[in-house]
């Protein structure tokens, strides 16, 4: 057995260990200690080293990063999904391939440690299945760099644009791996027949669901009612995420709790970005009720707004700053929801640093988390099973 020895790493508990890896997986962590000549070493000199980041909501098929710039072009009369989608449209008929621009977005999501990531792809009336085979192409070139599950995302709405249903069912077939949804009292304006369509999938085909919800207050609060029945009623409990979910943002406290316990039940996923122009879920009361909450950069420099780098590093300093998380113990639940949660709510195998977990980790120059989580360092070592991957910003090709 050839072991390489990964030492002098800090990890989260401050101290230095010795990562030993062997065929991809850490095999034991052990404090750090002097190494003898002939072994396999890689320094890591007391960098502290963390699992790779979970990006867990981005959309590679619609980011403009790494092409000539697209002025963001805002609604006409307030945020509107519609008009959005809209936009959308007339900007990726004028955009470089897409093929292009998936890799671009790619790479800059890698080179900063992201190293499991889920994307939703646009399925619907509008573009067939054309996206979802560029990306899974993509997916496949890059598969020994990083680890992509691919959700079948209906933009267009299910019941709005025919044919959604069967395309989200052939999608499944083809190789995405989730179901998606989007708005169904909003957008569709229907919560039954939309939830119907996504659960059947996901019953038939034996996948999990993940469900954009830009749906406010009441509204939001109901569909979520909504989902959590579907999922308790199908055994589903940890197998659904809702993306976004700003109506909990929009509740008075007490509400916000009592909605927080049926999505703690149903084991749901609340996915935010902690966006800046809208109501966001309240970290801090979901996670106290047992939710798990994760993130996403979501969209990055696409017809939706002009900010994302692809660094969920800083998007764990956007999410805390936004939630007023100060103390150490505050910015590690900001850090654990780019890294631990993200895994839960993916379902990652073999997740973290410890023996018997794949040899997926990055190298930031930072004392400890809660200062990763405030500075949010550049020139990262990122290692996939124990190879280096990307240094210095920069994707080495394998």
């Amino acid at each position: 057995m050839t072991t390489t020895i990964f030492t002098n790493a800090r990890l989260a508990n401050r101290e230095l260990h010795d990562i030993h890896v062997d065929n991809g997986r850490i095999v034991a962590v052990q404090p750090a200690q002097p190494q003898s000549n002939g072994q396999a070493v890689v320094d890591i000199a007391g960098d502290l080293l963390v699992p790779g980041f979970v990006e867990g909501h981005i959309h590679l098929d619609t980011s403009f990063y790494g092409g000539k710039w697209v002025p963001h072009r805002p609604c006409t009369n307030g945020f509107d999904v519609h008009e959005r989608v809209a936009f959308q449209a007339e900007n990726m008929a004028k955009a470089e391939p897409m093929a292009t621009r998936a890799i671009n977005q790619l790479e800059l999501c890698i080179s900063h440690g992201t190293l499991q990531m889920r994307s939703h792809v646009m399925v619907d009336g509008s573009v067939g299945l054309k996206s979802l085979e560029t990306i899974l192409a993509v997916k496949e070139q890059y598969r020994d760099l990083i680890d992509i599950q691919l959700v079948a995302f209906p933009q267009s709405g299910i019941l709005k644009s025919p044919g959604t249903p069967e395309l989200l069912d052939e999608a499944i077939g083809m190789g995405a791996d989730l179901i998606g949804g989007l708005d169904p009292a909003s957008f569709d304006r229907d919560v039954k027949a939309h939830l119907d369509v996504v659960f059947a999938i996901a019953e038939k085909r034996g996948v999990d669901a993940d469900i954009h919800l830009h749906e406010g207050g009441s509204m939001g609060a109901f569909t979520i009612e909504e989902i959590c029945a579907r999922t308790e009623a199908l055994g589903m409990q940890g197998h659904v995420a809702i993306s976004h979910a700003y109506g909990l943002g929009d509740l008075p406290p007490d509400a916000a709790r009592k909605i927080a316990a049926k999505i703690a039940r149903s084991g749901i996923s609340i996915m935010t970005n902690a966006p800046g122009h809208h109501s966001f879920p309240p970290v801090a009361l979901l996670r106290s009720e047992g939710v798990n909450v994760f993130s996403g950069s979501d969209n990055i420099r696409d017809s939706w707004w002009p900010y994302g780098d692809g660094d969920m590093l800083r998007r764990a300093e956007i999410i805390g700053y936004r939630s007023g998380f100060f103390t150490d113990a505050d910015l590690e639940a900001a850090f654990d929801i780019v890294t631990t949660a993200g895994a839960k709510a993916l379902r990652l195998e073999g997740y973290g640093i410890e023996a018997g977990a794949k040899a997926d980790f990055v190298a930031i120059k930072a004392e400890h988390v809660p200062e990763a989580v405030v500075g949010f360092p550049g020139n990262r070592r990122v290692f996939k099973e124990g190879r280096l991957v990307a240094d210095g910003g920069k994707v080495l090709k394998q």
